[in-house]
């Protein structure tokens, strides 16, 4: 099948990849001409682990091509992706849809045959009718179906997340459309990857209701550790007692300094605005959203108060800055709340990430960097794990101490027991640990 991905960000460029993987003959568009000639070039845009190889592979059989001319790929597309970007708007939270109506637009002008126009960012319900009403007014000449299938992929594992998936989400309104669809897919036949055949409208409130719901849980948690550390329960036990109830499970329970990411953060808030503009608010997920903001900030004054309740002066060394590990994403990171509070604060902030320093050093002034962790931590005051690289999980704590001003270990993703830090000296300080 011959596709046109419009858009080769984090989703596009994952999504085109595989799909020209699976043997269809691709085509990523994007406006951005730096970032295809780079694509050309084999660079990568963002860093996803296996990304790279993926691509140059696909390339190489010729299955996969990058343009920046939109009209001869989508004239001869049987299905066309919208896979642009729906930032939370400025101002009120709503999904900025702006760059979606403008594909559509584009896409309209370029239709030469019948074709299957998807919705592949992350849009609020109503979306794909829209789109549809944009394509039908330019050209009521076409037979032109609109299907939502949103995305469901983890930052650091979305090429395993694309080709085993939990679920694949189909939202089309007539027979033909679900037809294309379910050929784009039908490589995943084998692997018994489960479709679900909805409504447009279904499908674009499924992405959002699943993304509130992980936040949710996530947020719960991380109000339990606080609870926990009060009481002197043990968060991460917690999280297993309860994670082993097959009605609750295990994901999603690790306690921490809050979520962010590209997802999360806008999805949830803009799941809130969708509701409050229907008049059926969504108080729980409104809640989600405020003790998370608070806790990203919060997490700065944990620092201070394990620094002996100031760090005017003090160097904090920060061990992770991107929102999760396997990622270079700096989007809503809690690293940029607690380096704020830090600095506001009066401490000296040095910071060591293995992918993310290139995408932090714009979002972050009076932040020195590091070559590596124990570099890092050279002279520090207090050492913080923000973010749980699998580089930071087996350190040498004795050299650390060494190298440190003051053995004050901080840990925001509870990556070490408190008895092994202390045993080599640390004044240690983990979330949910009394």
């Amino acid at each position: 099948m011959r596709i046109a991905m419009i858009g080769s960000g984090y989703v596009g460029l994952v999504s085109g990849a595989c799909l020209a993987d699976f043997g269809h003959e691709v085509v990523c568009i994007d406006k951005d001409p730096a970032k295809i000639a780079a694509l050309e070039e084999g660079r990568m845009p963002i860093y996803e682990p296996g990304l790279d190889a993926l691509v140059a592979e696909n390339v190489r059989q010729g299955r996969l091509t990058f343009s920046t001319d939109l009209r001869p790929a989508v004239a001869r597309a049987q299905a066309v992706f919208i896979a642009v970007g729906t930032p939370s708007r400025r101002g009120d939270g709503f999904a900025d849809l702006s760059y979606v109506y403008a594909a559509a637009r584009e896409i309209a002008e370029a239709l030469t045959g019948p074709t299957v126009v998807v919705t592949k960012s992350t849009v609020p319900v109503g979306t794909g009718d829209e789109v549809e009403r944009i394509l039908r007014e330019a050209r009521p000449d076409l037979e032109v179906g609109v299907a939502s299938n949103p995305e469901f992929l983890r930052e650091g594992a979305a090429i395993g997340d694309f080709k085993r998936p939990d679920r694949i989400v189909i939202g089309a309104e007539d027979a033909r459309t679900a037809a294309v669809m379910q050929d784009v897919y039908r490589p995943l036949y084998l692997n018994q990857a489960p479709i679900l055949l909805t409504g447009r409208r279904t499908a674009e409130l499924t992405k959002y209701a699943a993304n509130a719901f992980l936040a949710t849980k996530i947020t719960f948690i991380n109000e339990i550790a606080d609870l926990c550390e009060q009481v002197g329960a043990n968060v991460q036990e917690v999280a297993r007692g309860i994670g082993l109830d097959n009605r609750i499970g295990g994901k999603f329970l690790h306690a921490g300094p809050g979520y962010g990411g590209s997802c999360f953060p806008k999805d949830t808030l803009a799941l809130v605005r969708t509701a409050q503009e229907h008049g059926t608010p969504v108080r729980i997920v409104e809640t989600v959203v405020a003790v998370n903001d608070q806790r990203k900030r919060a997490m700065a004054r944990k620092v201070i108060t394990a620094c002996g309740g100031s760090v005017r002066g003090k160097r904090v060394a920060l061990l992770g800055l991107t929102f999760k590990p396997n990622t270079d994403d700096m989007r809503d990171a809690p690293s940029l709340s607690i380096i704020a509070g830090l600095q506001d604060a009066g401490a000296e902030i040095v910071a060591y990430d293995p992918e993310g320093m290139e995408q932090a050093r714009p979002l972050l002034d009076g932040v020195a960097y590091a070559e590596d962790a124990y570099a890092c931590a050279e002279g520090a005051d207090a050492l913080v794990i923000v973010t749980e690289w699998n580089a930071f999980r087996a350190l040498d704590l004795a050299r650390l101490k060494g190298l440190m001003r003051a053995p004050v270990l901080v840990d925001l993703r509870n990556v070490y027991a408190s008895g092994e830090a202390e045993r080599h000296g640390f004044a240690y300080s983990g979330v949910g640990v009394a």
